[in-house]
């Protein structure tokens, strides 16, 4: 690459990943976070097709950690593969098509994030409620538990369709702000294949 081209490119990673206000540092100077960071622009500078990353958001704080995923998304969107190794099962949920999973050195399983997903049995979800909720309602669809006055815990099995659970719902007059995975999906799994 030619001096000129990489020098815009870093200049462009620079900025890109937070970095431009501490161009003048030494790598010895920055955070674990920050080095983090300046491993990916290094590594961005040659605008390779693969990029191999070893625990790229290892140390960071959660504000970088997901402006980091949204980057690394970008990325393999503009059609760059993407081999990375983490322990954050949710980063590798969030992030990943493909997965293997090494267990005592060994690979358990190399698969599709979907087949492996297909695998669990059920599924729970926090739902955050618009109003208060006198109790847990019944649900045909799934199993439903009150946690506090705005909230409630609904497990479904795998097969059943989350958006039954919000017809119920809203047939029962209760409106739904928000919703999430009550556990990471990714690691139940991984604590189902190595205790087996």
């Amino acid at each position: 690459i030619e001096r000129h081209s990489a020098k815009e490119r870093a200049a462009y990673n620079l900025n890109m990943l937070g970095l431009w206000e501490k161009r003048r540092s030494t790598p010895r100077q920055l955070s674990g976070g920050m080095k983090r960071r300046l491993m990916i622009a290094r590594a961005l500078v040659h605008d390779p097709e693969l990029l191999i990353l070893d625990e790229p958001t290892a140390g960071v704080d959660i504000e970088i950690r997901r402006s980091m995923w949204e980057l690394l998304q970008k990325l393999n969107a503009d059609g760059r593969t993407i081999i990375l190794t983490t322990h954050y099962l949710e980063e590798a949920e969030t992030l990943c098509k493909n997965v293997g999973i090494i267990n005592h050195g060994k690979i358990i399983i190399d698969a599709p994030m979907r087949d492996l997903l297909d695998q669990l049995k059920r599924e729970t979800f926090i739902f955050y409620l618009s109003e208060p909720a006198e109790q847990a309602p019944t649900l045909a669809s799934a199993l439903c538990t009150k946690i506090d006055a705005r909230t409630l815990e609904i497990t479904l099995d795998h097969q059943s369709q989350l958006d039954h659970v919000f017809h119920e719902l809203a047939a029962l007059n209760i409106g739904v702000v928000s919703m999430r995975n009550k556990s990471n999906r990714l690691e139940e799994l991984f604590i189902n294949l190595v205790n087996t």
